[in-house]
């Protein structure tokens, strides 16, 4: 992966990764179903996603669905198929013409082959698009991407004193992409929930209250502004300016 920008230009981030949580309960507010829910949570992402473009943000991984979600009702999880048929239907040529590029993430061995299908579709009408890229983990888990990358490493030969970071980092799902900068969660849960676990060693991470089918530019504005405002010094003593302008440093935070 290549480094993350440094001054003025890591104001906004290269990569920015949302699990986009709340769509079940956004509905249960307002008595529909839960999948009517993540439909709205569709229309969200594509309103994100052009959002993102404008901000000059050039990857985008979004959290569609976990590994973990099988355990949700078999209703909702086939609800969860069926969208992102309807989703690929109604907004790919939108999107191929907007400059998104898509890419799937993710375990494709579970999923319906109708639905690898329509993956394989939006990955081919916007492989050549560079205005923004957009990760889409289905069936994805952080853990499963670090087994499936030391599962690589073994079919490759690579001898146990030859592994380090870099060659582990080689065979992840986002092995193209950027350093991860902001990792943002709305639905107010406070956690990271094997989201991207190795690519957010280093990211800044934003919670909000703020339910996925209500988030919007503003939300994303607020994250970005609170994300502009931090210190990001990956390990490194922190540096700061005495009244008279000379530097003076501090001891690393751990």
């Amino acid at each position: 992966m290549s480094s993350s920008p440094t001054g003025a230009a890591a104001r906004v981030p290269r990569h920015l990764a949302i699990v986009m949580d709340g769509n079940g309960r956004w509905a249960n507010r307002r008595l529909m179903p839960r999948v009517i829910g993540h439909k709205f949570g569709v229309d969200a992402l594509v309103r994100v996603i052009h959002a993102c473009r404008e901000r000059g943000i050039e990857h985008l991984t979004v959290f569609a669905f976990s590994s973990e979600n099988w355990k949700r009702p078999q209703e909702e999880v086939s609800g969860l198929m069926n969208l992102v048929l309807v989703a690929v239907s109604k907004y790919l040529t939108r999107m191929a013409n907007d400059g998104v590029r898509i890419r799937i993430i993710g375990d494709r061995a579970r999923v319906a082959a109708k639905v690898r299908e329509a993956w394989d579709h939006a990955e081919a009408l916007t492989a050549g698009n560079r205005a923004i890229t957009v990760n889409v983990a289905f069936n994805y888990g952080g853990r499963w991407d670090m087994v499936q990358a030391c599962q690589a490493l073994v079919r490759d030969g690579v001898a146990p004193e030859a592994i380090d970071e870099a060659a582990i980092a080689q065979r992840l799902s986002l092995a193209d992409a950027p350093e991860l900068d902001l990792f943002i969660r709305t639905g107010g849960e406070v956690r990271i929930s094997n989201f991207l676990l190795w690519q957010a060693a280093y990211a800044e991470l934003y919670f909000t209250d703020c339910l996925w089918p209500d988030f919007d530019e503003l939300a994303l504005d607020a994250a970005l502004a609170d994300y502009a405002a931090r210190d990001r010094r990956y390990g490194r003593v922190k540096k700061d300016v005495k009244a008279d302008g000379t530097p003076v440093s501090f001891a690393p935070e751990t």
